[in-house]
């Protein structure tokens, strides 16, 4: 499978096929066992994946915020982490409906309002590749057409995206092309 800049591709399959396993792959989180693969220049066999994990934005079907902090706190980390401004922070927030629920910590937010919490990190991080597990899922309809301008966002600006998804109809909308996995494998 090749992605391009101004792609975003759709990926689909049966339950244990191994979607996520291709996105924890291409977002650098798994080391291939056999075979060959390369995203944005880095052989992902080598330690060379780990210079390119910064330009990656990866939402998984699992929110990863850490629970006992505060949205704002979750991606303030993020924001020391990768030398971003902290007021970039506060805006991300408030383009996903979030600014009232700063405070919060993502532990007794919902699971549609701690995904919002993801797409705010990538708005915030703006990644070259975007990688996305399950994206319209727990989303109300106004957080379904977020995840839609965030993809186009991505592919207009020269990235690309991934998407895995079972709603063919949604991703489809939104794919340069589509790939089915079964047993592993792509077609």
């Amino acid at each position: 499978m090749t992605v391009h800049p101004g792609d975003a591709i759709g990926v689909f399959g049966t339950n244990g096929a191994g979607k996520t396993t291709l996105l924890r792959l291409l977002a650098t989180l798994l080391k291939p066992a056999t075979g060959k693969a390369t995203i944005l220049g880095a052989d992902l066999a080598t330690d060379a994946r780990y210079d390119v994990r910064p330009r990656i934005g990866y939402v998984g079907h699992v929110p990863g915020l850490y629970p006992e902090m505060t949205l704002n706190e979750n991606l303030s980390f993020i924001a020391t982490a990768m030398g971003i401004d902290h007021e970039v922070v506060e805006s991300s927030l408030a383009a996903v409906g979030l600014a009232g629920a700063a405070d919060r910590r993502a532990e007794v937010c919902s699971h549609g309002m701690q995904r919002r919490a993801e797409f705010a990190r990538v708005l915030m991080t703006k990644p070259d590749f975007l990688l996305l597990d399950e994206p319209h899922s727990a989303l109300d309809g106004n957080a379904v057409d977020l995840v839609d301008d965030l993809v186009r966002q991505i592919i207009d600006s020269g990235g690309a995206a991934v998407l895995v998804s079972h709603d063919r109809s949604r991703v489809e909308n939104l794919a340069t092309y589509s790939v089915e996995i079964t047993g592993g494998t792509i077609a």
